[in-house]
C-alpha cells in the first residue's frame, strides 16, 4: 500500500498559503478554459466575409484596408465579430472559378468581389444562393447579365457600378483643357471589344473637341514594347489610357513610357496617376468603400441582394499629378488646377 505524500504537516506555517495557492491555480485553469470556448464560439459566430480579387494581396492592400476601416465605423471588428477569408487569383484569372468555389465551401457569409466582370463572373457560377457584393469595377451589370436592373437586381448579386467606360468622353475633355494646344491623342485599350467604345462614344466626344484619336490595342503584357516603339514612331499629342485589368496592371509601364516621351496621359485608374500618370477622372474611391460597408451591413441586418438597389457613383473626382507635369515640361492651366479635387506636387 502506497503512502499519501502530504504537502507538509497540519502544524506547516505555509500550509494556508499552499492551498490557496493550489485553489488560485484551479480557478485560473478554469478562466482559461471558459476564455478558449468562449473564444472558439466568438469565431464560430463572427460574420465571415469571402473576399474575392484577381490581383494579390500588395495590390489590393488599399481597397480591403478602407473596407475594414468603414465597417469599423459600423461596429464591426475583424478579429471580434467579423473575419475575412480572403483568396487572390495574382493575376492568373483562370484561377478565380476555384477561388469563388472555395468560398462557397468555406460557408462564408457574403463573397466581396473585387476586379471586373471576370471575378463577378466566377462568384456567381458558385452561388446563387450566398450574397455578392460587387465593389464597383467592370462594364454595366445589366449588360453583363449579373442583375436584372439597377433598381431591382434581382437575384443574389448587388453592390457599386462605377461604369468607368461611360467616362471616356469626359476624361478626353479634361486632358484637352489640361493641354488646350493636343490635337491628336491615342487610345491605348487592350481587349478587342473596348475598341467598338473608342470608335464610337469615344470618337464622338473627339469630334466635339476637333481632336483626332488613334485606338492603339495591347494583346498582351509581352506587347506593350512594341506598342511604345510604334507610338515614338507617330508621336501622338497625348495619350488616353482605357479601363481593364490590362491597363491597370501596367500602368506603372504605360506612365513611365509616356513620361520619356514626354506624352501627357488620363487614366481611367486613380493608383496610375500616383506612379506618374498626369491626369485621373472618376468615381471618389474613398466614397466607394464606405458604401461597401454600408451593403454589407444591410445584408447581415436582413437585406436581400434582389432588393438592394445597385448604385452609380454620385461623387467623382479629378486628380492632377503636377510632379509628371513638371517632368514633361508642361504648365496646367490654372482653371484646371483650381477644379482639381487632389493635387499631388
Amino acid at each position: 500500500m502506497k503512502k499519501r505524500v502530504w504537502m507538509g504537516s497540519l502544524s506547516d506555517p505555509n500550509l494556508k498559503s499552499k492551498i490557496q495557492n493550489l485553489k488560485w491555480a484551479g480557478f485560473l485553469a478554469l478562466l482559461v478554459g471558459w476564455a478558449g470556448i468562449a473564444e472558439a464560439q466568438q469565431r464560430k459566430s463572427a460574420l465571415r466575409i469571402g473576399y474575392l480579387s484577381p490581383v494579390d494581396a500588395a495590390r489590393e492592400s488599399t481597397a480591403a484596408d478602407a473596407i475594414r476601416l468603414a465597417l469599423r465605423d459600423l461596429g464591426y471588428v475583424e478579429g471580434q465579430n467579423i473575419v475575412f477569408e480572403y483568396r487572390f487569383a495574382e493575376g492568373k484569372l483562370e484561377r478565380l472559378f476555384a477561388l469563388a468555389a472555395d468560398l462557397v465551401g468555406l460557408k462564408v457569409d457574403i463573397i466581396l468581389v473585387a476586379g471586373g466582370n471576370r471575378p463577378i463572373q466566377a462568384a456567381k457560377n458558385a452561388t446563387s444562393t450566398i450574397p455578392i457584393v460587387m465593389m464597383g469595377a467592370g462594364r454595366d451589370p445589366v449588360k453583363a447579365g449579373f442583375v436584372e436592373s439597377l433598381a431591382r437586381p434581382g437575384g443574389n448579386v448587388t453592390g457599386l457600378a462605377t461604369l468607368r467606360t461611360d467616362l471616356g468622353g469626359k476624361r478626353l475633355e479634361l486632358l484637352k483643357d489640361a493641354v488646350p494646344k493636343i490635337t491628336r491623342v491615342a487610345a491605348l485599350f487592350g481587349h478587342p471589344t473596348n475598341e467598338v467604345s473608342i470608335k464610337n462614344s469615344l470618337q464622338d466626344a473627339a469630334r466635339a473637341l476637333t481632336l483626332v484619336v488613334q485606338p492603339w490595342q495591347v494583346r498582351g503584357a509581352d506587347d506593350f514594347d512594341r506598342v511604345f516603339v510604334a507610338l515614338e514612331k507617330e508621336r501622338p499629342d497625348a495619350l488616353w489610357v482605357h479601363e481593364g485589368r490590362l491597363m491597370q496592371d501596367n500602368h506603372k509601364r504605360i506612365a513611365g513610357a509616356a513620361l520619356k516621351n514626354r506624352l501627357p496621359t488620363v487614366f481611367a485608374h486613380s493608383e496610375a496617376v500616383g506612379d506618374g500618370g498626369l491626369l485621373y477622372y472618376g468615381a471618389d474611391l474613398t466614397v466607394n468603400y464606405s458604401r461597401i460597408a454600408y451593403y454589407l451591413d444591410r445584408i447581415v441586418k436582413g437585406a436581400k441582394p434582389a432588393d438592394l438597389p445597385v448604385e452609380q457613383p454620385t461623387k467623382f473626382e479629378l486628380v492632377i499629378n503636377l510632379k509628371a507635369a513638371k517632368q514633361i515640361g508642361l504648365t496646367i492651366p490654372p482653371n484646371v488646377l483650381a477644379r482639381a479635387d487632389r493635387v499631388i506636387r
